[in-house]
């Protein structure tokens, strides 16, 4: 029998004349897969879930223990906004059970709750507000992405140089009609790169609306015969995408983070909570750059950030927080990239930095001098070394990571190194362009 906010639902899909439901859910590598049901088995879905084939889902199941069931969560339906007037869609993001009616412990999106429910219990509500970074590139005649550019602005350009300008604005109006509150979009710093922001909210809410804005992002680029990636370093010699994590902790309703006594008017929670992300950042980058294209992102020269530390002021740490203050103290974590899971990367933030607030954990001196224009000596001395260069690094780092280990349980960290090795080998094996031009003529 369905509850009365399930009925509820029901009642809107009726009104909102929907014909068609998506299910959706986040696999392991943080790709979005889907099933759609007619509306008029929406009731069955929400009553005893949707039988699918786990086996079949990257990092979900084996063979012999495929069956798995989506349940959707009532409070994530929207109405599609583009989808045709006669024939309205709408989505459900979904958890992951298995067949017994336990939640599925390898679901990123239960492994996130419970994190967030660890905190809860300690009175904090972690907030987060993540900045999207993407490409807009053309097809091909056939309809193939490419990496031909579509246009050659860079920061904050606007039409005629800017010619995504339409595009962005269709995207931000589509998501402002799918719940989301719209804080800026502009033309990045790269030619072809834009980035939408929104405003903060809970993390569970927020991954939900990182999953639902890169759907959104990549069809109505389509609608336009163009290709939206979130790639980290799709082309050689420009700017890579991230996706800055700003955090904050709430609690009796207050910024945790604020202390207007507190040095930079950061309160002990703030500091200890930074203390204990730089602490697990090096597993931390598994999960937050999980591909071998993540590397080629944070490296010198980029923006990207490529050393641990903090600051108060600049933009060359990895941990950066930013000038206001009040309720909009936080810290933004700027090595994660768009091709992360979001559940999972926001619970292994969220654990980590919990870690440092429970034991009172202090970070290293505020960095103020541009870490990028240090010598390798000056950085030595200062105690400042760099995240893990490549995907098989972050991995063992993560492998070596009690904490963040117990929070992914050890049926996705041993999947996540099966997708790492897997990926490593084929990428070994690959012959570049960059080897034929480096070694056919010379040898």
């Amino acid at each position: 029998m369905v509850s009365d906010s399930e009925a509820s639902v029901l009642e809107r899909l009726d009104a909102d004349n929907v014909r068609s439901v998506l299910l959706q859910f986040s696999d392991l590598e943080g790709k979005t897969k889907s099933v759609a049901v007619p509306a008029k088995r929406v009731e069955k879905a929400l009553d005893g879930g949707i039988s699918f084939d786990g086996s079949s889902i990257q990092g979900f199941a084996r063979l012999e223990e495929s069956d798995m069931v989506l349940r959707p969560d009532v409070a994530t339906y929207q109405p599609i906004p583009w989808s045709e007037k006669d024939y309205r869609a709408a989505r459900f993001i979904c958890d992951v059970y298995t067949t017994r009616g336990e939640p599925f412990t390898g679901d990123p999106r239960y492994i996130l709750k419970q994190e967030m429910k660890k905190a809860a219990d300690a009175g904090y509500i972690f907030n987060v507000g993540p900045e999207m970074e993407f490409f807009l590139f053309r097809r091909d005649e056939a309809g193939h992405p490419t990496v031909n550019l579509q246009d050659h602005a860079s920061y904050f350009d606007q039409t005629p140089t800017d010619p995504g300008e339409d595009v962005r604005r269709e995207i931000a109006t589509q998501l402002s009609e799918m719940g989301f509150n719209i804080e800026a979009s502009h033309h990045e710093v790269a030619p072809s790169q834009h980035e939408i922001d929104f405003t903060y909210g809970d993390a569970l809410s927020m991954a939900d609306k990182v999953v639902t804005f890169k759907f959104a992002a990549k069809t109505l680029a389509l609608k336009r015969g163009l290709h939206a990636t979130f790639m980290p370093k799709p082309i050689y010699g420009i700017n890579g995408s991230g996706m800055h994590v700003n955090c904050s902790l709430m609690k009796d309703g207050e910024n945790a983070f604020y202390d207007p006594e507190g040095e930079f008017q950061l309160s002990d929670t703030a500091r200890h909570f930074i203390a204990g992300l730089l602490a697990h950042i090096d597993g931390i980058t598994r999960i937050a750059n999980p591909t071998i294209n993540s590397y080629k992102r944070i490296i010198p020269g980029y923006e990207a950030p490529v050393y641990i530390g903090w600051s108060a002021m600049n933009r060359s740490a990895l941990i950066r927080v930013p000038s206001p203050r009040g309720k909009s103290t936080r810290a933004e974590l700027r090595s994660p990239d768009p091709t992360c899971n979001p559940y999972l990367t926001f619970a292994a933030m969220l654990a980590a930095g919990m870690e440092g607030v429970k034991n009172k954990m202090e970070p290293p001196e505020s960095i103020d001098t541009n870490i990028f224009r240090m010598s390798a000596a000056e950085r030595e001395a200062a105690g400042i070394r760099c995240l893990p260069w490549n995907l098989m690094e972050s991995d063992k780092a993560l492998r070596n990571d009690a904490l963040l280990c117990g929070v992914l349980g050890k049926h996705v960290v041993s999947q996540m190194q099966r997708i790492a090795e897997l990926e490593w080998g084929e990428f070994s094996k690959a012959i570049t362009d960059w080897e034929i031009k480096r070694y056919l003529a010379t040898y």
